[in-house]
């Protein structure tokens, strides 16, 4: 493979797919099968429930990330058992039945042990929405909520919607959850490119009921994205500055000799404003984008003031949005690298930010595993939030952090798979790239020798990325209100940890 002719390729595909390139839902596309059977695509949608159903009538990934695609998943196909239509046919209808009696048995068996529930966007609205939309069809025993979820946040949020008050810019991303009540929502409005809160769920939901002066132009962009995506929707989009500014990152870390179009270096400066940037229309500014933006501009010769930052520093730590309810570890990573990378390509502004850098970096060390990894609640794998704090204190931490990234590197050798791979469920191609950059990454940006160890582990790795680098179907491993994959970020992954082993197996 020539990755550098990939990467031209992959950064080429940024521009003329300036939405983004995001792997499709089941929470998403189950939403829109009971929302927008109207809507083109529907009986796609159905067969692709149907299509990723597992044997055992369960939806998604383990570890409790299962439950939501499940719930979704379940609920829409006992909507088109009891109301067909859309273009369906009697053994559509009869599929979707069967497939929501084995939905129902799994969910029945695993809400009661759901404790342990993923950290992902508004799972406890959306959870307890689906439960009594489930329970609402009356098939069978009511089913439970997990334990430690109530209704009683959904209610006040679906009171807030009726009530015509103005909401939260993230709720927006998660509308749907107040059923009826968002077709009421008088103070939400479509971005300009027609979505509600960059979902497609939310945008029917608001769609569904009432007429709105926007109304063609948000089922318009339900249009657009379905035609895109043959039917099926993916869980938020657009996701424009995010994908730019990840993929922008990956490969100029690694070196790669991309060439990016001034226009969209140009377009990521302009994306940030006095609060930053979200990741696409229709969501709320966000640290990690404008972060991740920020640092992309610094590589490609364009730093500015990280200034706009400092609006999400809650004086511990830095904040994903205003109003965030947990914290992201690798957030606060990719702030210390907005703040050093301005610092280290301002020669004038060397010392800016000293205090908040050196916040930042104690604060990535005493979050530190036992073991050596790091956690996140933005990625299911702790091979990203690892590689995130790895880079950005091998890179702006100072060498007190020194033993704080070897103790990391030693847990990533100490994980590597047999057949070469990294993963926490199995071998992947994504978390096999994250690993080898944790490895490789701060030596290529200090110019320090490789451990032979190192070295060793990346052969095995570049090896196994090489057997199967060719596949784009990845397993979903980023939270959102389902498991997602963007796509083009996680290519950009892969290519920089080929062109990084390529290096050390030809310098051994």
């Amino acid at each position: 493979m020539n990755v550098t002719r990939e990467a031209g390729t992959l950064v080429a595909t940024l521009m003329f797919k300036p939405w983004g390139q995001v792997s499709a839902s089941v929470y998403e596309t189950g939403r829109l099968v009971t929302l927008a059977p109207w809507l083109t695509g529907h009986r796609e949608r159905v067969h692709y429930l149907l299509r990723t159903q597992r044997p055992d009538g369960s939806w998604g990934a383990p570890d409790g990330y299962g439950l939501v695609p499940a719930l979704s998943a379940t609920e829409a196909l006992l909507t088109v058992a009891s109301d067909g239509g859309g273009g369906l046919t009697a053994e559509d209808v009869e599929r979707a039945a069967e497939a929501a009696r084995g939905g129902l048995a799994a969910l029945r068996e695993r809400l009661p042990q759901a404790v342990d529930l993923p950290d992902m966007p508004a799972v406890d609205l959306i959870i307890p929405a689906l439960v009594t939309l489930i329970n609402a069809h009356g098939a069978g025993a009511p089913l439970p909520l997990p334990p430690g979820l109530d209704y009683s946040r959904v209610e006040r949020v679906r009171r807030a919607v009726e009530s015509g008050a103005d909401l939260p810019e993230k709720l927006l991303h998660a509308l749907e959850v107040t059923g009826l009540a968002a077709g009421g929502a008088r103070s939400v409005r479509p971005t300009v490119i027609g979505t509600i809160g960059a979902s497609p769920a939310a945008t029917a939901a608001w769609l569904a009921n009432g007429s709105a002066l926007e109304a063609d132009f948000a089922r318009n962009h339900l249009e657009a994205v379905v035609t895109r995506y043959g039917g099926p929707v993916p869980v938020g989009l657009p996701i424009t500055v995010f994908e730019r500014g990840w993929v922008l990152t990956w490969l100029a870390r690694a070196g790669i000799p991309a060439e990016v179009p001034p226009e969209m270096v140009a377009d990521l400066r302009a994306a940030i404003g006095p609060a930053g940037t979200p990741a696409g229309p229709g969501l709320p500014a966000d640290a990690d984008t404008t972060a991740v933006a920020l640092h992309a501009l610094a590589l490609h010769g364009m730093s500015r003031d990280p200034e706009s930052l400092l609006a999400f520093d809650t004086g511990t730590h830095f904040c994903t949005w205003r109003g965030e309810d947990g914290f992201s570890i690798s957030v606060n990573a990719h702030v210390l690298d907005a703040f050093g990378s301005y610092a280290a390509t301002s020669p004038t502004r060397a010392g800016a930010y000293a205090q908040v850098r050196t916040r930042l970096a104690g604060l990535l060390a005493e979050r530190q595993q036992p073991g050596g990894s790091w956690e996140d609640r933005w990625h299911a794998s702790p091979y990203y939030a690892t590689l995130s704090c790895v880079l950005a204190l091998g890179e702006y931490g100072g060498p007190e952090h020194a033993a704080t990234v070897a103790r990391a590197r030693e847990w990533v050798l100490d994980t590597q798979r047999a057949d070469g791979s990294w993963g926490r469920w199995e071998g992947t191609l994504e978390e096999t790239a994250y690993a080898m950059q944790t490895l490789l990454l701060p030596e290529r940006v200090l110019g320090r020798p490789v451990d032979e160890r190192y070295k060793e582990a990346t052969a095995r790795g570049h090896a196994y990325l090489q057997r199967t680098g060719e596949m784009s179907d990845y397993p979903s491993l980023w939270h959102d209100k389902d498991l997602y994959t963007p796509i083009a970020i996680v290519r950009a992954a892969i290519l920089a940890a080929l062109h990084l082993g390529t290096r050390v197996i030809e310098s051994r």
